[in-house]
């Protein structure tokens, strides 16, 4: 495994919306596998923006999965509860350029338009915001955004087609985002491995960060655990919390969904041995172009 220039930082970053399921735990065994085998450092940071969907406990279940399967943080954990002053700044920055504007726009107004803006409020509040409840856009330029992916390889959106954003909801709620570019700068990021299901959230990353001057991270996404009918393995879909009393069958699956092909005696190994073993051969050849794995191939 090659080494990076530049000290690799890379990150786990879930929503507390639940226990860590077996995606969940791929996404998060991916990120660590990456870092360790670059020599970087991995940070975990808890991304509880939106409380009326994030269960009383639920950060604390994660982290206690995490640490129950040997994968230890480098640094203390980040709550994005904590981090509102920093949204607040930047969201100031990009109204004083006048790279925001609000937006009253309800939901079933922009109901089947699948979730591109048609930027009903862009032209509408010039100088005045609204007497009403109202979310802030970023103005997205004509603007084609190229990135290269680790993974999912040479990857081109055009900004027109995605649509204007929001950074901050009509509830007063940061929008993801705004909050994980902010954070990603704040923490100092260079890689990022997370599922495929987020490819489409790049681009608008990317753009983000090229208005606030921030450095652009290195992407890579990895298939999605799919279920017999074709969804993704997740909370909404009822995916079982993974075990926390007998690790090592549900490691070594996920070992194998990243397409590391694992020894027989591995599993009588210790929790440490099998990360190690995991982070001496990492590679992403056996996931390039790979969008989703079912779940029922890897038992």
């Amino acid at each position: 495994m090659s080494k990076t220039s530049t000290p690799y930082i890379g990150r786990f970053a879930p929503s507390p919306s639940g226990p860590l399921h077996f995606g969940s735990l791929v996404a998060a065994m991916a990120s660590y596998l990456d870092a360790r085998a670059h020599d970087g450092t991995w940070l975990v940071r808890i991304e509880d923006i939106d409380p009326p969907r994030e269960p009383r406990g639920a950060s604390g279940l994660i982290l206690q999965a995490l640490e129950a399967y040997g994968m230890l943080w480098d640094r203390d954990v980040l709550f994005q509860s904590n981090r509102h002053s920093a949204y607040d700044d930047v969201l100031t920055v990009l109204q004083q350029e006048h790279k925001l504007y609000p937006c009253t726009c309800t939901r079933k107004k922009l109901a089947g338009h699948n979730g591109v803006y048609p930027g009903y409020c862009r032209n509408v509040w010039q100088d005045t915001a609204p007497g009403e409840p109202h979310g802030l856009r970023l103005l997205c330029r004509d603007t084609t955004i190229h990135f290269q992916d680790r993974i999912q390889g040479e990857q081109s959106y055009n900004l027109t087609v995605l649509g204007d954003f929001l950074l901050k909801r009509k509830d007063s709620l940061y929008a993801y985002q705004l909050a994980v570019c902010v954070d990603d700068a704040f923490q100092g990021v260079t890689h990022i491995v997370r599922g495929v299901d987020l490819l489409d959230s790049t681009p608008r990353q990317l753009y983000l960060q090229s208005q606030l001057s921030m450095a652009h991270p290195v992407y890579a996404h990895i298939p999605v655990i799919t279920l017999g009918d074709g969804n993704k393995l997740s909370k909404q879909n009822h995916a079982p919390a993974i075990p926390l009393d007998n690790p090592r069958p549900t490691l070594m699956k996920a070992l194998r969904a990243l397409g590391l092909e694992t020894e027989p005696d591995l599993q009588a190994c210790t929790i440490a041995d099998i990360l190690d073993w995991g982070v001496q051969h990492w590679s992403l050849d056996s996931l390039l172009g790979k969008k989703a794995l079912l779940l029922a191939a890897l038992d």
